[in-house]
């Protein structure tokens, strides 16, 4: 998805008339294009004129920034191990934009990032026939911290940072134990996508 910095307007139809001595002068006001030619026209206003870039790459961080410390989310609910399996979707994801390394040890770093998982609900929302849950919601509530270093300079915080989702099973799992594991996995991901999102473009 692009998202483009201008707005392009094209208007006009009908052909104007001007009346030069004893000869009239016509000025075509709309222009008609093959359908394929649209698209060309828009992508090279769009390349050439306009600002753009890529949803989910984009970034406000300082140039400077290219090395972040990050060890572990602290866990600070019930649930044994979810910290784990965040951080290192969070870890995954941020390596994962090219710009940046990733390190657990703060020697050279140019940022720290910090933080706790406050809260972790899962629940059923849905069964299947046999009365076993095929759609779960997820919520999980962070308190996240992101600082240069030297001079812990924040960068951006959030101590209530909140995310939802729902998670609907497409093959049945061995076991209800199982069926929790793979919700808490791939909701892992999508946590990680958003919240490196939101540090990176501010939001």
């Amino acid at each position: 998805m692009f998202r483009i910095g201008c707005s392009i307007w094209w208007s006009g139809r009908g052909r104007r008339t001007k009346v030069k001595g004893d000869r009239e002068v016509t000025h075509p006001s709309s222009y008609h294009l093959r359908p394929g030619a649209w698209l060309a026209v828009l992508v090279l206003l769009a390349t050439s004129a306009c600002g753009y870039s890529l949803v989910g790459t984009a970034s406000t961080l300082p140039a400077s920034i290219k090395v972040i410390h990050f060890e572990a989310l602290a866990n600070q609910t019930q649930r044994v191990g979810v910290e784990q399996r965040l951080s290192r979707e969070i870890a995954a994801e941020l390596a994962s934009r090219g710009r940046f390394s990733v390190r657990s040890s703060p020697a050279g770093a140019d940022a720290e990032l910090t933080g706790a998982v406050t809260g972790f609900v899962l629940y059923p929302v849905a069964f299947d026939q046999a009365g076993r849950a095929r759609q779960y919601q997820v919520r999980i509530t962070a308190r996240i911290s992101f600082k240069t270093v030297p001079g812990e300079k924040v960068l951006w915080e959030n101590p209530t940072y909140a995310f939802q989702d729902d998670y609907t099973f497409s093959t049945s799992a061995a076991s209800y134990v199982d069926r929790e594991n793979e919700v808490i996995d791939r909701v892992s991901e999508r946590f990680a996508q958003s919240l490196v999102s939101s540090l990176l473009e501010g939001f």
